[in-house]
């Protein structure tokens, strides 16, 4: 059988090694728009937040700093993870091969060590880089290569969390009449404070050290970008970048982790009653805060240490809610707040399963 991904014109396994990943996206040239910018188009409703890029910033002495701490505190944490997550992997998929499809970005670090658990466990597997866009899908272009090479029986997504479960439940919607998956996809993540991936590290709203970064940690590529012409989605690739790139470095401090675990046991899928119980949770958390601060739409409350985060590097913030400032796990999200200008509310139990949220700007 030819290889249908022979006739995509990809870029590769960006700073990665090349085994251990392709990155099923094209290289697009487009001009950097400012957060500021970017925020006022999204918020108006001119512009989704896909058909833009920012300027990615090479990350501060201080920043490195938080991610260096982050890595050697939790890095044991995420390695026994992988571990656990890899053998539940393992034991569910009983065929010849498994096909791991990771999100950009956030779920390539952990699918990379997932296929590295896999491979050294004796498994066939292969690990693919793809786009998924809130509102606008998975990239289907990238997906049904996937499924001609490999079946779609095989596949596994990984992304490296969930917030409030808005890309979990794109993913169902995508594909929601596609007979060749199951009705509740197959998504794995290391952290699931809501309750919507299939398979997970655990429940908690922890520091996940590949969350601290970018790029950097990313393998020099950008967040996806929607294909105005067709075909793949696409992506930047940040040449102003390799100095401060920790990529391989990362994957092989937690492999070097996983190493040195003793026994672990397999990750189990959340019982109907655990899921249920946490998405309620999750969504009470989040009407109330969208309730609290007057919005109808909740795109702008982001839960979740990562999330928060994120929306404070990337997005324009109008609040910044912590459980508690002193946790050495929020301590980025201090450091950008502080340097932005932006006050940060410790709103303590109020935050239900989340340590961190923001809420980003109103249009008015």
């Amino acid at each position: 059988m030819s290889n249908p991904l022979a006739t995509l014109s990809t870029v590769g396994s960006g700073s990665y090694a090349p085994e251990d990943v392709h990155f099923l996206l094209q290289r697009v040239q487009m001009s950097f728009t400012t957060v500021e910018e970017k925020e006022l188009l999204i918020q108006t409703n001119r512009k989704h937040y896909s058909e833009m890029i920012s300027f990615e910033q090479a990350p501060t002495d201080v920043h490195k700093g938080l991610y260096t701490h982050a890595l050697a505190r939790n890095g044991a944490r995420m390695a026994s993870n992988v571990q656990a997550l890899a053998l539940a992997l393992s034991a569910a998929y009983t065929g010849p091969s498994i096909a791991l499809v990771s999100f950009v970005r956030a779920g390539v670090p952990l699918g990379v060590l997932l296929r590295r658990a896999l491979v050294e466990m004796g498994r066939d597997t292969h690990h693919y880089g793809v786009s998924i866009i809130r509102d606008r899908g998975i990239d289907m272009v990238a997906l049904e290569a996937i499924i001609q090479l490999h079946g779609a029986e095989k596949i596994a997504f990984v992304d490296g969390w969930t917030g409030k479960g808005a890309i979990s439940d794109e993913l169902k919607r995508t594909l929601d009449d596609d007979k060749r998956f199951p009705a509740e996809p197959r998504l794995v993540v290391l952290a699931d404070p809501c309750g919507r991936a299939w398979l997970a590290g655990s429940a908690e709203d922890w520091v996940i050290p590949s969350g601290i970064l970018g790029a950097t940690v990313s393998g020099l590529v950008s967040r996806t970008i929607w294909p105005t012409q067709g075909g793949l989605h696409g992506c930047v690739t940040y040449d102003h970048l390799p100095k401060h790139d920790v990529t391989r470095e990362f994957i092989d401090t937690i492999e070097a982790e996983r190493g040195a675990l003793g026994e672990v046991y397999p990750a189990t899928p959340w019982t109907d009653e655990q899921r249920l119980e946490l998405q309620a949770s999750a969504d009470h958390v989040v009407s109330s805060l969208a309730t609290r601060f007057g919005t109808f739409n909740l795109n702008r409350v982001k839960p979740g240490i990562a999330e928060a985060t994120r929306a404070v590097l990337r997005r324009v913030p109008d609040n910044v809610l912590v459980r508690d400032s002193n946790d050495s796990d929020v301590q980025l999200l201090m450091h950008l707040t502080d340097r932005a200008g932006v006050t940060v509310e410790e709103a303590g139990a109020d935050l239900g399963p989340y340590r961190a949220a923001t809420i980003t700007r109103s249009p008015n």
